[in-house]
């Protein structure tokens, strides 16, 4: 009689064992999938020659053409630009994120760009002044 007890003893305990290494193993998948997932940013990063030129700028790149929307933004760019022209109608190639549009006006462009961040200017060399 003491022996059966022993053995029903024994077999709860290797039950307990297997049921509590389970738990642990799926704890443990727990954790890791509360690990940070990486979402992709949906505005895109676009390389194009930028040009403003009073009340108008243009993004060209080399399979797309776009109105850029004249705000804050697209004039700081004018702006930062400025030491890279030669002339004052020279393109700048420039690194952009924006929001694509479609025009609402019936002139102009199809699509424009509503520039969110200024990333990058690519141009290499400034243009100094020659006196």
């Amino acid at each position: 009689m003491k022996i059966e007890k022993m053995k029903k003893l024994l077999l709860i305990l290797v039950f307990a064992i297997t049921a509590f290494s389970c738990q642990e193993d799926s704890r443990q998948d727990l954790v890791d999938s509360t690990e940070e997932e990486k979402i992709p940013d949906s505005i895109p990063t676009l390389t194009g020659e930028f040009i403003f030129a009073g009340d108008a700028a243009i993004l060209r790149g080399s399979d797309f053409v776009y109105g850029v929307t004249i705000d804050s933004v697209s004039k700081i760019l004018a702006e930062r630009i400025k030491p890279f022209q030669k002339e004052e109608f020279d393109m700048v190639t420039v690194k952009v994120k924006g929001k694509i549009v479609t025009n609402s006006r019936q002139d102009g462009w199809d699509k424009n760009i509503e520039i969110r961040e200024i990333l990058k200017i690519l141009e290499t060399e400034e243009v100094t002044e020659q006196q």
